[in-house]
């Protein structure tokens, strides 16, 4: 979720009334919000959703602590990582300055010498820096990636199967794919009114399908490249989500199909033999065919030209 959605669920849920209201605005903030430090302080979303701390309802009260808790976690999490990074490049920085081998070492006063923490640091930033290279089938095991996100283990397992859908033929990093397959797992839950049921389970196995098909690279990279979002995805329809390659084959036999059925029609003749009931005009088509058994006439089918009165005989 961005800041604007984030803000619109905060204004409905401090006028929501009822307790399924409240219960379901939080879930979907604990399901859209990826708390950050500055996410947190622009939104004040930890002020709005720490009011229902001590609700009546145990089960909202419940999911409030646990939300407030995960994203204290989180952004303590964010801030001890910015502090190692710092630390690690400050002192490669104070390695690189020194520029000799002997700097890596401290002559204390008793004569001994203690190693620097320099080339461990380096290494940690070094790895901490170094992007993955991706060979043979991604999927969350391999890339090492938690898809354990929600205590529901059909939502977690949905997550898995569209982070290795969205991970065919990618080097994208592990975080953007994760996010993605978030995203999409968690629009297609609000849409079903944050239910488990059948028809989340036929969507997201519908999605999977048509993300994990090699001969629709297109559309993959529409969706991690953000040119569709996840909420506009959950909406298209089997044919809009198709590879160009297979579009371009559906209009041609949409195309062959009509002049078919074009061609099946029955070829109409223009006289003036006939003459309209209705409007009195001589100028009409007819076409003639048999409707009964062998021995019997022909029908004859007749339209006038001028006001579209139709009429038969034998």
């Amino acid at each position: 979720m961005d800041t604007k959605e984030i803000r619109s669920t905060i204004s409905n849920l401090e006028k929501a009334a009822d307790d399924t209201t409240i219960l379901k605005l939080l879930n979907i903030l604990n399901d859209g919000v990826t708390p950050t430090e500055k996410l947190l302080r622009e939104t004040k979303v930890g002020v709005s959703v720490n009011k229902y701390r001590s609700h009546d309802n145990t089960e909202i009260n419940t999911l409030v602590k646990k939300m407030i808790r995960n994203w204290r976690d989180a952004v303590q999490a964010e801030k001890n990582n910015k502090k190692k990074l710092a630390a690690a490049s400050s002192t490669s920085s104070v390695s690189s300055a020194n520029g000799s081998p002997s700097s890596s070492h401290a002559t204390g006063k008793n004569g001994t010498s203690a190693s620097s923490p320099s080339t461990s640091a380096s290494a940690a930033a070094t790895t901490a820096t170094t992007k993955p290279v991706h060979k043979g089938v991604r999927n969350p095991r391999t890339d090492g990636v938690n898809t354990q996100l929600y205590e529901n283990d059909t939502r977690n397992a949905s997550i898995s199967a569209l982070y290795t859908s969205l991970a065919v033929e990618r080097d994208d990093s592990p975080q953007h794919i994760l996010r993605i397959a978030t995203d999409i797992e968690s629009e297609v839950f609000k849409s079903q009114y944050l239910k488990v049921d059948d028809s989340y389970r036929n969507k997201l196995r519908s999605f999977t399908m048509n993300l994990r098909n090699k001969k629709n690279p297109e559309l993959r990279e529409r969706i991690l490249s953000k040119q569709i979002t996840a909420a506009a995805f959950i909406k298209m329809t089997p044919n809009e989500m198709a590879p160009e390659a297979l579009k371009k084959e559906i209009e041609k036999l949409h195309k062959q199909n009509l002049f078919d059925a074009q061609g099946a029609t029955e070829k109409r003749a223009v006289t003036d033999r006939f003459t309209c009931g209705k409007c009195k005009h001589k100028r009409v088509s007819y076409y003639q065919m048999q409707t009964r058994s062998a021995d019997e006439p022909l029908t004859t089918f007749c339209t006038c030209e001028n006001c579209g009165n139709r009429w038969k005989f034998s």
